[in-house]
C-alpha cells in the first residue's frame, strides 16, 4: 500500500508510461506497472511530470507593488533602483508580506516550489527582511524559500548597509548578496566582492552576486568574484546573478573568463525576460538585448540556472510566475532553438536552478521528496513551446494545486469538436 500512485507518467529524461510510487512524502518507486494499491491514485495519461519549477533569483519584497509610488517612465534599471528608493520608506511590514503571500499563492499554481528571494537590507529598519522571514516560516509547507542578503544601494556606497546586513544575517537570512557594479568606484565594487566573500566564509553561507548588471564591458566584477571563490574555498557555492556585460565583452577577453568561472565552479543566473527589457537602453541601433553568453557557459562546463527575477515592480511591469516563460523567452534571445538547446532550457529552470539553490531532495527518482508537477504536454520541449498548463501541482505527495486542461470547443463544419494545443505536435495521436 503506498500513499499515492501516479499511472502512465512522461518524464523529462525520456522514459514514458512511468508510475510513481509516494509513501511518507518520498518517492519509493519509479517503474513500469507498479502493483501496488493506492490511497491516492492520478492518471497522467502520458503527459510530462517533472519536478517542480525553481526560481533562482527573484526580489520579493519588491513584487507586485507596480505604480507605487508611480510608474517607472524610462524603463531603465537606474529609475527603478530610484523608485524603490522612493517607496522604501514608504514600506510597511504588513503590506510587504501580503504582497509575497499573495506572489506565493501565484507561484504554487504554477508549479514553482522553490524561490530564491533577495531582500534589500539598505535601510536599516530591515522592514523587509522582518516580512520575508515571516513569509519563509508561512510558506515552508509548500515553498522552499530562500532569502539572500542584498545591499541593493551597494555595500560600501551605502552608510549603514554593512550593519544592515550583517544583522540580517544574524536574524536568519541564508545567503549573501552584493552589487559591485553600483558602488561609486570600480575599486570600491572589488572592496565589496572581497568582503563578502569573506563574510560568507567566516559563516559557512552561500553567495549569490548581482554583477556586472551592466552594458559597460569594462564591468568585470565576475573575474574578482570567481578569484574570491577560490581564495575562501567557496567552490559551488557561489553564484554571479545577470552578468549582463559579458554579451558586450571582447572575444578575447571571455575566452580568459569563462574558463576562470568554471575553475571557481560558479553558477551563473541569466534573467531573460529581465536583461532583454532593461539592457541597451541607452543603444539606438544596432541595439544589443544585453542577456549574458549562455549558450557558450553552457558549453563550458558552468552550471546556468534562469531566474524571473521580477513581477510587476520598479522594475517590470509584466511577469506571471511562469518559468516556463522565463524559458520560452531565453529560446529565442539565446538562438537555442534546437532540440538539445531546448531540452537544456527546461533543465535551467528545474534541476539546474535547484542545483544553484543547493537543495536537497530535489528530482525524480527513489528517495527525493514527492514534489512534482503533471503538465499539459508530453515532453520537455511540448512545454516550453505550449508554456504548457499545470494540470497538477504535488508537494511531499500532497495535492496543492490543480488547473482544468486547456481544450477549446470549435464550432465549424465537419471539423473536430475540440482542439487541445498538445495534439499539433508532429506525430501526435500516432503509436
Amino acid at each position: 500500500m503506498v500513499d499515492l500512485l501516479i499511472r502512465n507518467a512522461n518524464l523529462p529524461d525520456g522514459r514514458e508510461g512511468m508510475d510513481i510510487a509516494v509513501t511518507n512524502g518520498l518517492i519509493t518507486a519509479v517503474e513500469h506497472d507498479i502493483p501496488a494499491e493506492a490511497g491516492n491514485v492520478i492518471e497522467a495519461d502520458r503527459c510530462l511530470v517533472t519536478p517542480p519549477f525553481v526560481d533562482p533569483h527573484f526580489h520579493m519584497d519588491a513584487t507586485l507593488s507596480l505604480g507605487l509610488p508611480r510608474m517607472n517612465v524610462s524603463g531603465t534599471l537606474l529609475e527603478g533602483i530610484s523608485l524603490w528608493g522612493e517607496l522604501r520608506p514608504m514600506l510597511t511590514r504588513d503590506a510587504v508580506a501580503e504582497r509575497a503571500l499573495k506572489y506565493c499563492d501565484l507561484a504554487v499554481s504554477q508549479g514553482l516550489l522553490a524561490i530564491r528571494s533577495h531582500v534589500d537590507v539598505s535601510d536599516p529598519k530591515l522592514i523587509t527582511v522582518e516580512a520575508l522571514l515571516e513569509v519563509r516560516e508561512k510558506v515552508a509547507p509548500y515553498i522552499d524559500l530562500q532569502l539572500v542578503a542584498f545591499p541593493q544601494d551597494g555595500y560600501y556606497r551605502c552608510p549603514e548597509a554593512a550593519d544592515a546586513l550583517t544583522r540580517a544575517l544574524d536574524m536568519g537570512v541564508d545567503v549573501v548578496g552584493g552589487i559591485p557594479h553600483f558602488e561609486r568606484t570600480m575599486e570600491e565594487g572589488r572592496k565589496s566582492v572581497e568582503t563578502l566573500c569573506r563574510i560568507a566564509a567566516e559563516r559557512g553561507l552561500r553567495v549569490d552576486m548581482h554583477c556586472d548588471e551592466s552594458d559597460d564591458p569594462m564591468s568585470r566584477h565576475v573575474e574578482t568574484l570567481a578569484a574570491e571563490t577560490m581564495r575562501h574555498g567557496l567552490q559551488g557555492r557561489v553564484v554571479g546573478s545577470h552578468l549582463t556585460s559579458m554579451h558586450s565583452m571582447d572575444n578575447y577577453y571571455v575566452s580568459k573568463l569563462i574558463p576562470l568561472m568554471a575553475e571557481a565552479q560558479l553558477h551563473a543566473i541569466p534573467n531573460p525576460l529581465i536583461n532583454i527589457m532593461l539592457q541597451g537602453r541607452h543603444d539606438t541601433y544596432p541595439k544589443r538585448r544585453g542577456m549574458t553568453r549562455v549558450r557558450e557557459l553552457m558549453a563550458a562546463g558552468i552550471n546556468v540556472a534562469l531566474g524571473h527575477d521580477c513581477v510587476m515592480d520598479p522594475w517590470y511591469s509584466m511577469g506571471s510566475g511562469d518559468m516556463l516563460e522565463v524559458a520560452h523567452m531565453a529560446v529565442h534571445v539565446a538562438q537555442m532553438s534546437s532540440m538539445e538547446d531546448r531540452r537544456k532550457l527546461f533543465d535551467a529552470v528545474t534541476v539546474n536552478s535547484a542545483r544553484a539553490m543547493g537543495l536537497e531532495g530535489y528530482g525524480l527518482e527513489p528517495g527525493c521528496n514527492a514534489d512534482m508537477v503533471i503538465l499539459q504536454a508530453r515532453d520537455p520541449l511540448e512545454a516550453l513551446r505550449l508554456k504548457a498548463t499545470r494540470l497538477a501541482v504535488i508537494k511531499r505527495g500532497k495535492l496543492i494545486a490543480r488547473t482544468l486542461p486547456r481544450v477549446a470547443s470549435l464550432n465549424l463544419a465537419g471539423r473536430p469538436e475540440t482542439v487541445d494545443p498538445a495534439s499539433y505536435a508532429p506525430g501526435a495521436g500516432d503509436e
